[in-house]
């Protein structure tokens, strides 16, 4: 069996921290990669046996890149704090390790998206899917500061057939302040794609945000918190061109 390294990148993920290292709890070590946490996130993860290293975070994929070093076995884990690895995936990550040979550099893992405490069926979330399961050797992300993603070109990839859980509502304040944040991020990934901003960036593009999550991607079919799903990510893009338009002037 090939000994496994799972990273975490947190910042205040106090609420978070034990669950998610409980949920690969068998790992051969576990890496918390902290964004100096006002909270109790490093004195939880210590505690319950993980390496913590601090670093001011610049972005998802810089952290990432960085901390992807710092492991010292060959296979390495990426979680966020609020995931968490059911059994049957780590099952089969397990599965895997233990091949004599491993054709692949890395996998795919679809999530099952949690969202105001129901389970996300469909709202455009249907087909998350992340590269977690990496060689630390081989793996690297994109320079984007929203959705980044591993690079795959010359990188061979498969996919796990189960499912990782995300649960990435705490609360209303919290998911509107990430929607922020990643809608000032995403300005500075489109800047230099987009020359002018007008009202079919403002009104249209937002829209058609709704339009999709909503009715093309059967949003309606998960209710009201379908409906709530797709105003919120309808509101991230007219962030992006809000904070776009601030940036360009």
């Amino acid at each position: 069996m090939r000994p496994l390294s799972v990273i975490i990148t947190t910042l205040n993920e106090a609420d978070n921290i034990a669950a998610v290292m409980a949920s690969v709890a068998g790992a051969d070590e576990i890496l918390v990669i902290d964004s100096f946490s006002e909270d109790d996130t490093r004195l939880i993860a210590e505690k319950k046996g993980a390496t913590v290293l601090q670093r001011t975070y610049q972005g998802p994929a810089d952290q990432k890149n960085w901390a992807i070093p710092q492991a010292r076995n060959e296979w390495v884990l990426i979680l966020d704090a609020d995931e968490r690895v059911p059994l049957p995936l780590w099952n089969e990550i397990q599965q895997i390790l233990s091949q004599e040979q491993i054709e692949m550099d890395g996998y795919w893992i679809n999530r099952q998206n949690h969202f105001m405490g129901q389970k996300i069926n469909y709202s455009g979330w249907q087909g998350d899917a992340v590269i977690r399961l990496i060689k630390r050797d081989v793996c690297r992300y994109d320079d984007k500061q929203v959705h980044e993603e591993i690079m795959t070109e010359g990188v061979k990839i498969a996919r796990l057939s189960q499912k990782m859980d995300h649960y990435t509502f705490k609360n209303a304040t919290h998911f509107l302040e990430k929607m922020r944040r990643y809608g000032e991020w995403s300005a500075k990934d489109h800047l230099e794609k987009t020359n002018s901003i007008g009202l079919v960036h403002l009104w249209g593009k937002p829209l058609f945000r709704f339009i999709k999550h909503f009715f093309l991607q059967r949003g309606f079919l998960d209710g009201r918190v379908g409906f709530i799903i797709s105003v919120i990510m309808a509101w991230g893009v007219f962030l992006r061109y809000l904070y776009m338009l601030e940036l360009k002037k």
